[in-house]
């Protein structure tokens, strides 16, 4: 495995940790518990800083465009299907972060938009994930020279300074270590 892509399926581990706990929540407000707004938009905050900004960031600025010199289009085959989900996926955690400023528990209407909103990212993330770790990874791996792939390892380093903070990545893994305490991921 080139290091390139250990780090996003790496990053991929802790999204499968926070969706895992982000569905423990889901669960127990479907069982009746409060949806509270401020739980979601801690979810909200993740999903959107690290799943999206960080790791979503660097496969469309980076992997992709890599991948895309070397023969694979983003118009149509595995890197348009990926790029179709990132869209999908931003669109649930921009409903999961506007119900996540609500000033009260989530009641009616917006209780179920929660839930369905939850379940819809998780379920999408999910198999995103294994179509990008099973599928499209090793592709590039196959694909892309290796020393085209080291080249990416500073890039994205650059990219992350570039997105902002750079305490950051310690402050994603501190907050999905928050979440998944609260609601552990099920067994």
């Amino acid at each position: 495995m080139h290091q390139a892509i250990e780090l996003l399926m790496n990053e991929h581990r802790l999204i499968e940790k926070a969706l895992a706990s982000l569905e423990t929540f889901a669960t127990r407000v479907h069982e009746g518990a409060e949806a509270d707004p401020a739980t979601i938009a801690k979810f909200a905050r993740f999903l959107r800083g690290f799943a999206d900004k960080w790791h979503h960031g660097k496969e469309e600025d980076l992997l992709f465009v890599k991948m895309g010199d070397y023969g694979f289009s983003s118009e149509a085959g595995p890197i348009a299907v990926m790029l179709s989900e990132h869209v999908q996926g931003r669109a649930y955690t921009s409903e999961l972060a506007g119900l996540g400023e609500a000033t009260a528990a989530l009641q009616g209407d917006e209780r179920q938009a929660f839930l369905q909103n939850a379940v819809g990212y998780i379920n999408l993330l999910r198999a995103h994930i294994q179509k990008e770790d099973n599928i499209l990874y090793p592709m590039a791996l196959r694909m892309v020279p290796p020393e085209e792939l080291d080249a990416l390892l500073p890039a994205y380093e650059r990219f992350q300074k570039e997105a902002g903070d750079e305490g950051a990545p310690q402050s994603y893994h501190a907050l999905a270590a928050e979440l998944m305490e609260a609601y552990p991921p099920a067994e």
